[in-house]
């Protein structure tokens, strides 16, 4: 009996983040991915039974998403309230505040509770629901731009060490404030989509607003928080060895930046006044991204033992010089390539001497072996020369037309 009672006061939650339905890369909608992926974590709540489902912000790629985008996110939640379980759900830096806030009260209906711009806790920034295994209180912090925070007249007239301090101290304050509503019998967290100092990078993130005026250091995270659920960094990832507060990670791979990287959501389980225990769950990438680095000797050998690759390829190929076709050669082999990268290995450089060019003497394939010469320290090959010709003489020929 005394088991029993127990298990009904331990509380499970899915913490989740960076969605970014909707994310076109190389020309390519990666939003069936996401998709699958949403279905794995449904599933999993189902499974487990858990009580919520926190979602840190970047819901969407694009502050005005596709309507299919939207479809996605919208079948996910309703599913989630179909199942009995609640969510809460922030806006990130990619999502439009205002757009989550006028649709705040539909989502509602779904069982979801959405924040769009950072709010005090007497103002909704405090949100309690009532779960199967008791109550739970969230302090949700969206994605907080400068510009909606600080005053116009002082970041114009302010310096931006400054500027930089003023915002981090109406974060802290805010941070603070959305810790009053905690008590003793309920379970407390905290969600925010920000950049903390010390995050290892995935370098997918937008650089603006994950370093110096949006860093904050962990300092400004409030200890009474029982576990703090964050966004906006891309690896999964504790902050600090004795921290509460975990990013999730995004839910697929975005970029090549994020290759390889295991991906997933963190699960959980804790009861009032108790250690958050947290484990991460992984998902499976319906199309995984690897990168491939090779030179023109091994090239048909490396790209043929992953021909069968069943998500998408960058190819970096260490080369002596510039070579006509090489991007067909790889798709020929690797279709699934979406970048292939040339470097080229270390030459001597010449200073190059600026000269004033006279237009009725002036050879463009000549110039363009000095250049050639000048950055790779050879000549060019009798086919790049004759590339470069033909490009020429299109481009002339558009010019004069």
């Amino acid at each position: 009996m005394t088991n029993d009672f127990f298990l009904l006061l331990t509380m499970r939650i899915i913490h989740t983040a960076d969605w970014h339905l909707g994310r076109r890369f190389r020309g390519i909608d990666r939003t069936s991915e996401i998709a699958i992926a949403l279905e794995q974590i449904l599933k999993q709540a189902k499974e487990l039974d858990v009580d919520a489902v926190l979602v840190a912000g970047d819901i969407f790629d694009v502050p005005n998403p596709p309507a299919y985008a939207e479809r996605v996110a919208y079948h996910f939640f309703c599913e989630l309230q179909a199942a009995g379980i609640p969510a809460i759900a922030i806006a990130g830096n990619h999502d439009s505040a205002s757009r989550i806030d006028s649709i705040a009260q539909l989502l509602s209906l779904a069982g979801v509770r959405a924040l769009g711009k950072p709010k005090r806790s007497a103002d909704g920034g405090s949100i309690t629901l009532n779960t199967k295994s008791g109550k739970l209180c969230v302090g949700a912090m969206p994605f907080a731009s400068e510009q909606r925070l600080l005053d116009a007249n002082a970041i114009w007239h302010s310096g931006d060490a400054k500027v930089r301090q003023e915002y981090r101290e109406i974060v802290a304050d805010l941070l603070q404030d959305l810790t009053t509503d905690f008590r003793d019998n309920t379970v407390n967290m905290l969600m925010g989509h920000m950049s903390i100092d010390g995050a290892r990078l995935a370098k997918s993130e937008v650089a603006y607003y994950t370093r110096e005026k949006y860093l904050l250091s962990s300092q400004t995270l409030p200890p009474e928080a029982q576990y703090i659920a964050l966004g906006h960094i891309h690896i999964h990832q504790r902050i600090a060895k004795n921290s509460l507060a975990y990013y999730s990670g995004s839910l697929i791979q975005l970029d090549f930046g994020e290759a390889e990287q295991e991906k997933g959501f963190c699960l959980i389980e804790l009861e009032p006044g108790s250690q958050a225990k947290v484990e991460f769950k992984p998902v499976a990438c319906n199309k995984p991204l690897k990168v491939l680095q090779c030179d023109n000797d091994n090239l048909d050998a490396v790209l043929e033992a992953h021909q069968y690759h069943p998500g998408f390829l960058k190819v970096i190929v260490d080369l002596d010089s510039p070579q006509i076709g090489l991007a067909d050669r790889v798709r020929q082999i690797c279709s699934q390539a979406l970048l292939i990268e040339p470097r080229y290995r270390d030459a001597p450089l010449e200073a190059t001497e600026m000269t004033n060019i006279d237009p009725n003497n002036f050879d463009p394939a000549a110039e363009f072996c000095n250049y050639y010469q000048n950055r790779l320290g050879t000549t060019p090959q009798p086919a790049v020369l004759e590339g470069f010709q033909d490009l020429y003489k299109k481009f002339k020929e558009t010019v004069n037309n």
